[in-house]
């Protein structure tokens, strides 16, 4: 009896949090892995917290946008959630992404997660919450 309750007790309980949607992300998706940006041409992956997007002819991994798009507004921006790819190269698919949702495409209505923080916010600024996944100009590397 002792035994058992030993081993009951042993029993560990995993919580993997592999990622959070960013604040500017579409409310009811947080366990899709990626969102198409068709504004931007560009990826993000929700797990690792980067965008994804073509530099020199190559699809690249980064914190930001490059800084063409230091303007864009990534919470009025159209996010296309893929729930229905599950892979590691949604990029894969992107001639049918690119030519299903053109630029300037807008579905259904979209809600952010959060607000949008207001210029001057320092933690816009710093990239923690709501500037998660911003671009400040940076292309980084």
């Amino acid at each position: 009896m002792l035994f058992v309750v030993n081993s009951l007790n042993a029993q560990v309980s995993v919580n993997v949090n592999i990622g959070s949607p960013p604040m500017w992300g579409p409310v009811g998706y947080s366990e899709v892995q990626y969102y198409y940006l068709p504004d931007v041409y560009s990826y993000y992956d929700v797990h690792s917290s980067m965008f994804i997007y073509q530099s020199g002819g190559v699809w690249v991994h980064r914190k930001y946008l490059p800084s063409r798009y230091r303007d864009y507004d990534l919470y009025g921006g159209y996010k296309v959630v893929l729930n229905d790819y599950h892979g590691n190269k949604p990029y894969s698919h992107y001639y049918d992404h690119k030519r299903q949702y053109a630029k300037g495409y807008h579905g259904g209505p979209q809600k952010s997660i959060g607000e949008k923080p207001q210029k001057g916010n320092p933690h816009n600024e710093s990239g923690h919450n709501e500037g998660k996944g911003n671009n400040h100009g940076h292309d980084k590397k």
